[in-house]
Order: structure tokens, then sequence, then C-alpha cells
């Protein structure tokens, strides 16, 4: 069992294009640590309205001078070409080069992540600084790269439940040589699958995904539409090892059970955690799943730092999509505090069941041992009851959390305690026991 901080360290430098070698062999390395089944999808198929791209490979890419010095080299970080660059060979002005060039638009010490899977052209990538220092009037330029027919790949981990309705979390796996983005959420969603695998059998079955951005939720959507309709809600992990605090952004849903649920549980679950709404906070495979024709109501977790800036989408973090975005940014601390918080949401969710009582009348709860003496705390005493009012077939915990503006954690206490005493049960869908309704 590898911890998360180490795991990251042995895969983040490798150059993950979506598809491509390096990409399988992280994915690979990640089958390693939980039993994984690794779905793949050729090159050329068609996925709903987009289309599998080749597997590129990038064998050299350099700039140097005409007498033959050396200037920049993508075996130095793999930054430095343009994933999905075309091959290109040739002198080049400086002017010529510059529009090749790429540069960070905020860090001008950073080497920018630039990405042109669909939008054929050659490229290089390197620091403002560096592009400065270029003053010759022409340069060489080598890029030796391939297109060849492979596969895209997604890794899946499934947590067998009592039922077949499931829960998604999801991590995109590609960005070559960054850390935060995105293997804090795959080291994350991993480890959560790991613990879940090792409890008792949870009444939802969970699927753990881990795939390229965007293309890969839509490839494994479009050839596994029969799950859809079974897929209740999901979690979108990204960003979770930084300095920020953690942002749970809601769906296209926002009254979805799903995320009436993950919310009254999150902020007693985090400090100074915040909520945000569908794409107020970040924009990523969340979209996939509450697009039309899916409309699943997943959320997404992450860390931003500015989550009040309309930039913040593009900008969550400083050395977001740059080579800044390294090992330096992350933390084991973070990760662990990531983990918790993701096992308590996923735990929340199974849990948040119809609440049918086997009562009838006000509980005598001295007899069981619940009682809250009103002299003490008549605040907490009038709560108890408030909440086993409500427990009544027609609401699950998080419907009365809602109601009471309490967290999810204080109604899960109390019907606990009445499901051990046999005074109550939970169910899939509601069954009110006012015999008025009957």
């Amino acid at each position: 069992m590898t911890a998360p901080m180490d795991l990251i360290r042995e895969i983040w430098f490798l150059k993950r294009d979506i598809v491509s070698d390096d990409y399988d062999r992280a994915l690979a390395r990640l089958a390693e640590e939980v039993p994984m089944t690794i779905h793949e999808v050729a090159t050329g198929t068609r996925v709903w309205t987009w289309t599998v791209p080749e597997k590129w490979t990038c064998h050299e890419a350099y700039l140097e001078t005409l007498d033959g010095r050396r200037l920049l080299d993508h075996k130095e970080h793999p930054l430095h070409i343009v994933s999905y660059s075309l091959p290109f060979e040739g002198q080049v002005t400086r002017d010529e080069l510059f529009q090749h060039l790429h540069t960070h638009a905020h860090l001008r010490e950073a080497v920018p992540f630039v990405f042109k899977y669909y939008q054929r052209d050659w490229g290089l990538c390197s620091s403002q600084e560096f592009k400065e220092s270029l003053t010759d009037d022409a340069y060489r330029v080598v890029i030796k790269t391939d297109f060849s027919p492979g596969s895209l790949k997604i890794g899946e981990v499934v947590v067998p439940g009592e039922v077949e309705d499931c829960f998604v979390v999801a991590a995109h796996l590609d960005h070559p040589a960054m850390a935060n983005d995105d293997l804090t959420g795959v080291v994350v969603g991993l480890e959560a699958a790991r613990r879940m695998l090792s409890q008792t059998r949870p009444h939802f079955t969970y699927r753990f995904l881990f795939f390229p951005e965007t293309l890969g939720s839509i490839a494994y959507l479009s050839r596994y539409e029969h799950l859809i309709p079974r897929m209740r809600g999901g979690l979108f992990l990204e960003m979770l090892g930084n300095d920020s605090p953690h942002a749970l952004q809601t769906s296209f849903q926002p009254e979805s059970a799903t995320d009436v649920c993950l919310v009254s549980a999150f902020k007693d679950l985090s400090k100074g955690a915040y909520v945000g709404t569908y794409r107020s906070i970040i924009d990523n495979d969340e979209r996939q799943f509450n697009s039309p024709g899916v409309r699943v109501p997943m959320l997404s977790l992450s860390r931003v730092e500015n989550p009040h800036l309309p930039e913040s989408r593009f900008a969550p973090y400083p050395e977001y999509h740059s080579s800044l975005d390294t090992l330096d940014i992350v933390s084991a601390e973070r990760l662990q505090e990531s983990v918790d918080l993701v096992v308590g949401l996923i735990n929340a969710f199974d849990r948040n069941r119809y609440v049918v009582n086997h009562f009838k009348g006000e509980v005598f709860a001295s007899g069981i041992g619940i009682w809250v003496d009103y002299r003490e705390d008549p605040i907490r005493h009038k709560l108890m009851f408030e909440i086993m009012e409500r427990f009544d077939g027609s609401r699950r915990p998080a419907d009365v959390a809602r109601e009471l503006n309490v967290p999810f954690q204080t109604v899960w206490e109390l019907a606990e305690k009445l499901l051990e005493k046999k005074l109550v049960s939970l169910i899939d869908f509601p069954r009110p026991s006012d015999p008025h309704l009957k």
C-alpha cells in the first residue's frame, strides 16, 4: 500500500498526454494499488460528438542557435513541447519562432501547459523570461513527433453494494509533469476507494474512475450508457493538495437528493470550507455528467484560492497549468484531509435513505437511553424531538438536516441510535407512515 504523496512522487513527471505510453504507465501503476478494470476505446472511435485521437509520441523537441547551441529541450521538462504538436524541422526567423513559442499569461518564470489535441500545429513552450532573452535573427527548431493508432484508457474501481444504483467518483490522470492538477485528485480518489473496499459492504455501488480530462468521461459515458440511469450522483475530485480551503461546487441540479445530502454533510467535515453553485468555482469533467442527455448530479470538490473571482475557474491557484505545479505545493497533510472528507461525504450519501418509523407517538427517550435533560440543554432537547418527528418515512436524513438547518451528522447520530433499537429502518423510496395518506 503506497501512501498518496509517495504515489504522486513516483508518477508526476511522466509525460501523461491523453493517449500516450506514459499515460498508460501511470494508469498501470495505479492498478497495482487496488483491483482495477482498464477500459480501452480505440483511436478513431466516435464517442457521442467527439472522436478519440491518435496516440502521440514525442521523440525529440528542442530549440538551438544556428551554430548548434542547445537552448531549450523537452527532455529537461515535458512542458517544453505543445502536447500533440505536429513534427517540424527547420530554420525559422525570430518572428516566426515567436508565433509558435508559447508562454504563461501570468507567470514570467514558468513554462505553460499548452495542448492542441484537435487544432493541429507545431509548437514549443518556454518562460516569458527565456523568450525575451532570444535576440538572434534566426534559430533552428527540431520537433520529432508521430501519431499512431492507440487507445484511450480508463481505469475503474468498483466497490459493489447491496444495490446496483451507484455513485461515481472521478479524477483525471493526464497533464504531463504536473502534481496538484490532478494527481492529487487521483490519489485521493484511489485512497478513498481502498478504504471503501476494506469496509463493510455499502448499500449503494461506488464506481471510481480515472481517465484523461473531458474525453475520458465522454468516452466512458458513451460506451456505458446503460449505467447512466443507475447513477444517483457523483463527485469529481481535483486540485486537493494545495494550501486552500475545500470548495464544494453543486451540480446542475442543486435540489437533487445528492446535492442536498453532500452540502448538508460538507461543512461539518471540513473547517473553513465553502459551497459554490455549478460552474462558479471550477470547470471540469463534472460538466459531462451534468450535460443534456446524461443529467447525473455530479458535484466537484477542489481547493481554490480565489473562489469569488470570475477568473478563478481558469486560474484556481497561482501555479495552475505551469511548470511550477510541482510537489512543492502539495502536502501529505492536505491530501489526508481530503481523503477523510471524501470518505465522509460518501458515507453520508450511503446513509441518506428514507427513515421509516416503527414507533407511534412520541418516543420514550429516557426509556431507550437517549434522553436529553431540557433543564441542562434545552436547545438539544428540543432538536432531538424535532428530528424524530420527521422520521416518518417521507424524508431522508439530509432532508431533515436542511429543514432544521443542522449538519447531516447531527441527524444521522440520532437515526443511528434508533436503528440500533429497531425503532426505525432505512428504505430507498418514500413510504409515509401517516395513515391518512394510505
